[in-house]
């Protein structure tokens, strides 16, 4: 039975986010993750987490300028030493967090920036991140954006992660399967997930075209999620949708596992 974990960037928008943690607890998720965490003082959301007894299981860290339309800094070569900053911080939020798991994102390929000079960036990159995370046991995940949502995007495909992660050459490197993204770009989810199970370390779920409900859309999820048990995955899947109305009205696709709106 997979075990979901409540992306908090987009359910529970009804309330405040800190708010949010004892929303997704009262439902019955056991886990919780965001995307960025600093905007709020490290040990507040370690308070609710301990409140409401969530598990914190992913965030990314910092992208650079998010209102400047950064979305990561682990491409760009003249900004390496931000990006070392940058995992320096999101490593603290993750001990203070208890959290294993941190998304390095890539970055957006900017035209003046050849393909190849910026994978070399960021597999270096990603072996330091990596080596800075290993001593207090965080996982840094790479994963593949869909163009029509992050246009830019430097990763988009799942055999490219595979091939950066063999080249990065850590063990605490791997890939998070987005089946939303997967789907966009390329479909055939199941042989994906057979494919590229042995790399992953996180899943995230969302309904498609929409990135609503998985219920809703060309997805069946409850097949993927038989699959999965399987093949023996027993990491966490991220609800990572954004709800068409209330987030508790719209979970009753989640009944079956345990999630009781």
């Amino acid at each position: 039975m997979p075990k979901l974990a409540a992306n908090l960037s987009m359910l529970f928008n009804e309330v405040d986010f800190l708010d949010r943690f004892e929303a997704a607890a009262r439902v019955g998720f056991e886990a919780v993750e965001f995307l960025f965490p600093y905007a709020f003082p490290a040990d507040d959301l370690r308070a609710r987490l301990e409140r409401h007894r969530v598990a914190q299981v992913l965030f990314n860290a910092p992208p650079g300028d998010w209102s400047r339309d950064d979305r990561g800094l682990a491409i760009h070569p003249a900004r390496q030493a931000e990006f070392n900053a940058s995992i320096a911080v999101a490593l603290d939020y993750a001990r203070a967090l208890g959290c294993p798991r941190l998304h390095v994102m890539a970055g957006i390929l900017a035209p003046d920036l050849d393909r190849r000079s910026a994978e070399d960036t960021y597999v270096a990159n990603l072996r330091h991140a990596a080596d800075m995370a290993a001593p207090h046991g965080v996982r840094c995940l790479i994963e593949p954006l869909n163009t029509r949502d992050m246009p830019g995007y430097f990763l988009t495909d799942a055999d490219d992660a595979r091939r950066i992660i063999e080249r990065v050459g850590r063990d605490n490197v791997l890939l998070q399967l987005d089946l939303y993204h997967r789907q966009i770009m390329r479909g055939d989810l199941a042989e994906a997930i057979k494919a590229f199970l042995p790399i992953t370390g996180h899943i995230q779920i969302a309904g498609v075209p929409g990135r609503n409900e998985p219920n809703v859309g060309e997805i069946n999820f409850p097949f993927l999620f038989d699959l999965l048990d399987e093949l023996g995955y027993d990491g966490w899947v991220g609800c990572e949708y954004r709800p068409r109305g209330a987030t508790v009205e719209g979970l009753g696709w989640a009944r079956p596992w345990r999630i009781v709106a």
